[in-house]
């Protein structure tokens, strides 16, 4: 089915006579008749909910429509993007793990990468998008597991060469994993180009309604965890009596580790009550993409032609540096981000930030509303100067999130928030 059918039909497949829609399962603990039964669910030989620290019912029904959509084998609901960010990461080592990124990063990953997972003991490595291969090569190490990218970058936009990346990474046999969160899989599989790994932040566009902070984790179950580089997923587990997850899990090795140790050690958990909105939310994900992406390529041209505008970055615009590549990856729509320069500099910037109506400030991205941000003085401030032009963030940058009001009122309110400066 095409996605915009899954996100509809998927996850939730009602018997006879059961609710058609997804129940709302409020529930910490679940009820067995045999202490044999109990023992099976510890032993992770039997399928169950046990306890929703580890897996619930309604968070399964998210789980499994964003698994559906991305074509992976399991997913996993997390408290927030950070979370599936960290567990994505935590579930390959821990301290001595090195990680080459793209550096082209949402300012929060690029601080929970710099800072907090540096001082646990890993290891990062910031690299140009535009970098070969040979030069990207030169940054692997004997301990490097995996390579972090972005479809889209946050802010600058980027889009990511999927072909050339997930080439590298598999030549030296680690995974790629992709934050998927501006394209979600309505516009983007990242599995269906080389990657392994796929998160989201079901925060933005997946709720779509700012609602219920969220994140995702999906495993594609096509890497091979046995090839000597994760004796993690190859040697005997003693929390679970020495179970080899390679050898009883085979290519669901990497998802279940997640959830039966990270997931349950640490519990960073979505409650069923978020995951039932953000369910919710997820069924009108391809007509909101739609016009989200259609509404997004309509504002990059009215902001190109406007002569207070210095420059403008969206992949679907035909003058952009990633353009190509959003005609590779994103022929559908290349999601609803917007990023400009206005002449005369970040004070310009903050001028008109502060002039528009319709539009707001708040520092969020991706949900039905227009909003609209300062990256380089709000979500990327704690980077320094060097840092924030290493993440395509400018000084002057404005990052402009469109929603999916009428574009004739969108383009009225910039029209006159420029009128302004």
């Amino acid at each position: 089915m095409h996605t915009a059918t899954q996100c509809i039909q998927s996850g939730y497949y009602p018997k006879n006579g059961e609710p058609r829609i997804a129940p709302l399962i409020q529930s910490t603990t679940y009820k067995y008749d045999t202490a044999e039964e109990v023992a099976k669910l510890f032993d992770l030989e039997a399928d169950g909910h046990m306890y929703s620290r580890i897996s619930n019912p309604t968070c399964a029904v998210l789980e499994d429509k964003i698994s559906v959509m991305e074509k992976g084998i399991g997913a996993i609901a997390t408290s927030s993007g950070q979370s599936a960010t960290l567990l994505s990461l935590l579930t390959l080592g821990g301290a001595g793990t090195h990680i080459l990124t793209l550096s082209n990063l949402y300012g929060g990953t690029f601080n929970l990468f710099n800072t907090t997972l540096t001082r646990l003991g890993f290891e990062f490595t910031f690299v140009d998008p535009d970098l070969s291969p040979a030069e990207m090569q030169q940054h692997i190490k004997p301990n490097t597991k995996a390579i972090f990218a972005e479809t889209i970058g946050n802010p600058g936009l980027g889009v990511l060469d999927f072909e050339k990346i997930s080439t590298l990474a598999h030549k030296n046999n680690i995974p790629l994993i992709v934050d998927n969160t501006f394209a979600t899989p309505h516009l983007c599989r990242p599995f269906e180009h080389g990657a392994d790994i796929v998160i989201h932040s079901t925060t933005k566009y997946i709720d779509g309604h700012a609602s219920c902070v969220g994140g995702l984790l999906v495993d594609s179950g096509k890497f091979n965890w046995a090839n000597g580089n994760f004796p993690e997923f190859t040697t005997p587990d003693k929390s679970y009596h020495g179970l080899v997850y390679t050898e009883v899990f085979k290519e669901k090795a990497y998802i279940i580790k997640a959830r039966v140790t990270l997931l349950r050690d640490i519990g960073c958990i979505m409650s069923p009550f978020n995951a039932y909105l953000t369910n919710t939310g997820a069924e009108t994900l391809a007509v909101r993409m739609d016009r989200h992406s259609s509404n997004a390529l309509k504002v990059a041209k009215f902001l190109y032609s406007h002569p207070k505008v210095d420059w403008v970055a969206y992949p679907a615009l035909s003058t952009d540096k990633s353009y190509e590549l959003a005609q590779k990856y994103l022929p559908d729509g290349a999601s609803g981000i917007v990023s400009f320069g206005l002449k005369g500099g970040a004070c310009t910037g903050k001028q008109f930030i502060n002039s528009v109506e319709l539009a707001s400030l708040v520092v969020h991205v991706g949900d039905i509303r227009t909003h609209l941000l300062h990256p380089a003085s709000m979500t990327h401030r704690q980077l320094s100067p060097e840092e924030q032009l290493s993440a395509g963030v400018s000084p002057e940058m404005v990052r402009l999130s469109v929603g999916i009001e009428h574009i004739d009122d969108i383009i009225a309110d910039l029209t006159q928030a420029l009128d302004k400066i």
